[in-house]
């Protein structure tokens, strides 16, 4: 039989069209191993092209939230990404297992063009990034450090708390998450570079503001190079720029920023100055020549750049859902105020200057209605709610749990979000409702299982480095808040948190109207 040309190509058209029907869809939906786990949309199982669409459009957490709901703890986003929502077979098999980060970290969290721990893939090369720095953050060295303690007297009763009073005696308003941006800035950089050579954002509003409106306006932009590198960087060689030049000029003043730093504290680290809140505590130990491989000036700065933006942006945001919530509940104000007053050393304006000293982390650690409301607050407004993804070993694993689970090949993106492993209803009553006393009030069983679903600072060995630098800020900064004043909100409009990885408030304000509270 002899074939018309016309007969091959429609014979070769329907071998194609075949071929592409058994890789697209029928592979996907019935063959590889990742189908039988639920779809979180239909057009999961067959393309990418669905989760690419919610996270530009920034409603990934609610909506794999929404999917868990509905379909279980294990549920596929993409052909090849799965999200997990449960403990056992979960987080402590992904996480606490030592699972690579997939390449979205590295794709946008280097600084100078060097990597940092954050974005670093490789769980080797963390590993040995990490061993540098562990020591000092850990919660034995924030607690008892000479520089940290200095440092925080000096930022607390000679920028914080002096803020605090002008707002209070002036019946002016206060944004104040910028406030407590300004003071988280301030306390991560001095413990970063030393007070004499870190940021001064809180008594320095113009910079604060500066910074705050650099740092915020590349966030809408993070997209293309995060999911889309590859797309991101064909449109620019054809001159089409997906982020524009903006952007890159509001990272290279940050970056520059972060430089100065580095090196004023370079050169104070040779100073003869007694002060230890002017240690570059950890610019010091990144530094220090006894590393087997010493780094360079700029893998220093990039480490250190994420250190101060992780850790001011994080802490500024949780301490503003502290206060608007203990605004809008003034007995547990009231509770918390009551208890700080009967430290020994109390965080008071009252304070006479030469004596003005701050608690020890060991009294404040013991004060009940504080942590709970902190636990609580981190609970339910994690200021990064969003998934953490790595990728599944080349051998292999098994994910879900005894009643649900499924054997996932490697190389598969997988992740968790803070978002819903904190609103399991199962163990957080009322998982929407700010309620603190949950933490009070709890048993011992019930308080290890919510702890064991507890996931703000994530955990396994890429957990956050700075978990208790944070703790400590806040501690204190919350402590001098609410010793001597009273807060009120004046305007909360759009105070809801964005529905991205680091969740700010979509305002990136709340404005407060602060008051002396009663002696």
């Amino acid at each position: 039989m002899i074939f018309s040309s016309s007969s091959a190509a429609v014979f070769l058209g329907a071998i194609v069209f075949c071929v592409f029907l058994y890789n697209n869809l029928i592979r996907p939906l019935f063959l590889t191993p990742l189908s039988r786990i639920p779809s979180a949309h239909p057009l999961a199982h067959i393309t990418g092209l669905w989760i690419l669409w919610i996270r530009f459009r920034s409603q990934e957490n609610r909506t794999i939230d929404s999917a868990h709901k509905a379909f279980g703890p294990v549920i596929k986003l993409s052909p090849n990404e799965i999200s997990i929502n449960c403990v056992n077979g979960g987080i402590k098999t992904v996480y606490a297992g030592g699972f690579e980060k997939h390449e979205w970290y590295p794709n946008l969290f280097y600084n100078f063009g060097q990597p940092n721990m954050f974005s670093m893939a490789g769980t080797k090369q963390h590993s040995a990034r990490k061993r540098m720095i562990m020591a000092i953050y850990s919660k034995s060295s924030i607690s008892t450090s000479p520089a940290m303690r200095s440092m925080s007297v000096a930022l607390i009763y000679q920028r914080f708390l002096p803020l605090l009073r002008h707002h209070a005696e002036s019946g002016k308003y206060i944004n104040i998450y910028a406030a407590f941006s300004a003071i988280t800035m301030d306390f991560v950089t001095g413990y970063l570079f030393g007070l004499d050579s870190s940021s001064n954002l809180t008594q320095n509003m113009k910079k604060r503001d500066h910074f705050l409106d650099l740092y915020h306006s590349r966030r809408s932009y993070n997209y293309w190079p995060q999911e889309l590198p590859g797309l991101t960087e064909f449109f620019k060689s054809l001159g089409i720029r997906l982020v524009p030049k903006w952007v890159d000029a509001a990272n290279a003043e940050i970056e520059a920023w972060t430089l100065e730093m580095c090196d004023q504290a370079a050169r104070h680290s040779h100073s003869d100055d007694k002060d230890p809140g002017s240690s570059p505590v950890v610019y010091s130990q990144l530094s220090a020549t006894k590393h087997a491989n010493p780094l360079s000036r700029l893998e220093i700065a990039s480490e250190l750049l994420d250190h101060l933006a992780a850790g001011f942006d994080t802490s500024g945001i949780t301490l503003t859902y502290a206060v608007h919530q203990l605004s809008q509940h003034p007995r547990w104000q009231n509770a918390l105020r009551a208890e700080l007053r009967t430290l020994d050393t109390p965080v008071s304006i009252r304070s006479h200057p030469y004596e003005a000293s701050l608690p020890s982390s060991k009294a404040l650690d013991t004060l009940p209605t504080l942590q709970a409301i902190l636990q609580e607050t981190l609970r339910l407004h994690a200021a990064i709610p969003g998934p953490q993804p790595r990728i599944t070993p080349p051998g292999g694993c098994r994910i879900g749990t005894d009643e649900c689970h499924y054997q996932v090949p490697g190389g598969v993106r997988i992740s968790a979000q803070a978002y819903s492993l904190h609103r399991n209803a199962a163990v957080f009553e009322e998982p929407e409702t700010w309620r603190p006393e949950r933490w009070l009030e709890a048993s011992p069983e019930k308080l290890r299982e919510m702890m064991r679903w507890y996931w703000p600072f994530s955990s396994g060995g890429r957990m956050c480095i700075g978990s208790h630098l944070a703790m400590y800020q806040m501690q204190n900064i919350l402590a001098a808040v609410y010793t001597d004043f009273m807060t009120e909100i004046v305007d909360d409009a759009d105070i809801e948190q964005l529905d991205i990885y680091t969740a700010p408030p979509k305002s990136d304000k709340l404005i407060m109207k602060l008051a002396f509270a009663d002696t």
